[in-house]
């Protein structure tokens, strides 16, 4: 009985490839159309993306045009390839404007870039445009079903350039490039002033600052030092009892004592 029920269903699996294939080589675009919508109401998206792919420049200008959009975004997306989910929620939105589905749209091709975002060390291109994307959303729907969701996306989005950027500019510190280190870090407190790093990257500058100093030629140290008591300053009016306190105290004493003799 089981080697009966095995190949009957070989049997199906034969027909409903057969079917796709006919469907892929047809002419008959409504015949198209119905085996896609039947494939991505059956989950399988895979076949429905593809003849929805052959089936939309017959409808383009049609209502079934609309309803081929959002199910190519849609089985996209439920395929995982979010690049071409993207693209579709995009295009459905600038070219159905009115539907009852813009929103959806607008929400879920920001959705798509923040799948694809990258961890904080490699290139944040997508990390932007997702942003973007949450602020586009928010922008057009005030009110919307996503507005929470979009802020907590951003908020996180946010904290991974916050960490590309200071892992960037410690970069510069780690290189022993002073110069270049005090600007990169001047420049992160500056981006981001309520940065959970704020405190190192105050006390990255000091010593930034002062290192840079001590490796100056005589002509620039004065003003240089004069720049590391700032920072000193700058750390220590912010963190007094601070997790390198006792540090910048004995920077500050080393500057003292190399502009008092």
């Amino acid at each position: 009985m089981k080697k009966y029920l095995s190949i009957l269903v070989l049997f199906a699996c034969v027909g409903c490839q057969s079917e796709y294939q006919k469907l892929i080589k047809s002419n008959d675009y409504d015949a198209v159309y119905e085996g896609a919508v039947k494939y991505f109401e059956a989950k399988d998206y895979y076949k429905s993306y593809e003849l929805l792919e052959k089936a939309l420049p017959a409808f383009r200008l049609t209502e079934k045009g609309e309803n081929i959009v959002m199910m190519l975004a849609k089985s996209y997306y439920e395929e995982g390839d979010n690049l071409m989910a993207a693209y579709y929620f995009e295009r459905f939105a600038l070219s159905y404007p009115t539907s009852q589905q813009v929103e959806y749209a607008y929400y879920y091709s920001a959705l798509c870039y923040y799948n694809i975002s990258p961890v904080a060390t490699l290139d944040q291109t997508y990390t932007d445009k997702a942003i973007q994307a949450f602020q586009l959303y928010i922008n057009k729907f005030p009110q919307g079903s996503y507005v929470k969701e979009s802020n907590e996306h951003i908020g996180k989005l946010r904290e991974k350039l916050e960490e590309k950027a200071f892992k960037n500019s410690k970069i510069f510190y780690n290189l022993e490039d002073y110069k270049a280190a005090v600007t990169a870090l001047k420049n992160c407190l500056k981006q981001y002033p309520d940065s959970k790093y704020r405190e190192e990257l105050l006390y990255l500058t000091l010593r930034s600052s002062f290192l840079l100093a001590e490796n100056s030629v005589e002509s620039k140290k004065e003003e240089r030092y004069e720049m590391a008591t700032d920072d000193y300053h700058a750390y220590i009016d912010e963190y007094p009892n601070g997790q390198w306190a006792k540090d910048a105290e004995n920077i500050f004493l080393k500057i003292q004592k190399r502009t008092t003799n």
